[in-house]
């Protein structure tokens, strides 16, 4: 699994909303959508895509946690403890883990603006196949 990281404030970046860095351009949106549609049609045509998704904002979030007695708190985003979210995903079956970390660098080479692309990141981690016995 490939995971891509975002703050609210890129989110509001995304929107053409000022921040305390620049708003992206419809250019600059435009842009990354057809570096990605691109990324993900070759994947698919090579068979490593299995599944890929954009999640929404952290301000749409909804923090479900226990409480006491197990009463659950539920708390709406975002939250200000928590600088970078998921912000979408990649499921590759690849032949090995190296070439998922290749899938993965070539985010790199995704045209946004610069600011963007200096504090960009995405994690790759094996998804776990254990199912249990008794299951």
């Amino acid at each position: 699994m490939i995971l891509t990281y975002g703050s609210q404030q890129d989110y509001d970046g995304m929107a053409g909303q000022d921040t305390d860095l620049p708003a992206w351009t419809p250019e600059d949106f435009a842009a990354m959508g057809a570096f990605m549609g691109e990324l993900n049609r070759r994947l698919t045509e090579s068979g490593e895509l299995v599944e890929t998704r954009a999640l929404a904002a952290p301000v749409h979030t909804r923090r479900v946690q226990n409480g006491s007695a197990g009463t659950p708190i539920v708390t709406d985003g975002p939250y200000a403890e928590t600088q970078e979210v998921l912000a979408g995903y990649w499921i590759v079956q690849c032949d090995s883990f190296d070439r998922a970390t290749e899938i993965a660098a070539e985010f790199a080479n995704c045209p946004v603006p610069e600011h963007v692309r200096a504090a960009a990141f995405a994690d790759v981690r094996p998804i776990d196949e254990y199912v249990a016995d008794d299951v």
